[in-house]
C-alpha cells in the first residue's frame, strides 16, 4: 500500500495544522520556547495538566495542546537520561483493546481449528 494511502487514514494534517498555529500564537504571546525551557518550564507538567482537561471536558483542542508540550518536551528535554531510541514491539506497551491485527489472527486461528476440528 502507498504511503500517501496510508497517511489518508493513519495521519491528521489538521492535527497539525492546529499545532502549528498555537504555537505562532504561543509564540507571541509567551515568547520562544527555547528561552521559556531554560527559565524552567515544565512542558511534562504542563502535557499532564492538559491531558486531565481533554478527560474531564472531551475538548480535543487540549490534545492539540498536549501535542504541543510533546514536542517542546522533545526539542528542550529536562529528563536527566532524555535520548531517542527506536523501540521494536516486544518493548511496546501496546494498545489498550483489541487491535484489527489480533482479531485477523484470533479469526484466522479458530479458522484453522474448525477446520481440523471437521476433519
Amino acid at each position: 500500500m502507498k504511503t500517501e494511502h496510508i497517511l489518508r487514514t493513519e495521519f491528521s494534517e489538521d492535527f497539525v495544522r492546529k499545532m502549528k498555529n498555537r504555537m505562532i500564537t504561543s509564540f507571541h504571546k509567551y515568547g520562544p520556547i527555547d528561552i521559556n525551557a531554560r527559565l524552567g518550564n515544565d512542558a511534562i507538567k504542563d502535557l499532564k495538566k492538559r491531558l486531565n482537561l481533554y478527560e474531564e471536558t472531551g475538548n480535543t483542542e487540549w490534545l492539540v495542546d498536549v501535542g504541543n508540550f510533546a514536542m517542546i518536551e522533545f526539542m528542550y528535554s529536562h529528563h536527566p537520561n532524555a535520548h531517542f531510541r527506536s523501540t521494536d514491539s516486544s518493548e511496546s506497551p501496546g494498545v489498550d483493546g483489541l487491535t484489527i491485527r489480533e482479531k485477523e489472527k484470533f479469526d484466522e486461528k479458530n479458522r484453522k481449528e474448525n477446520t481440523w476440528k471437521r476433519q
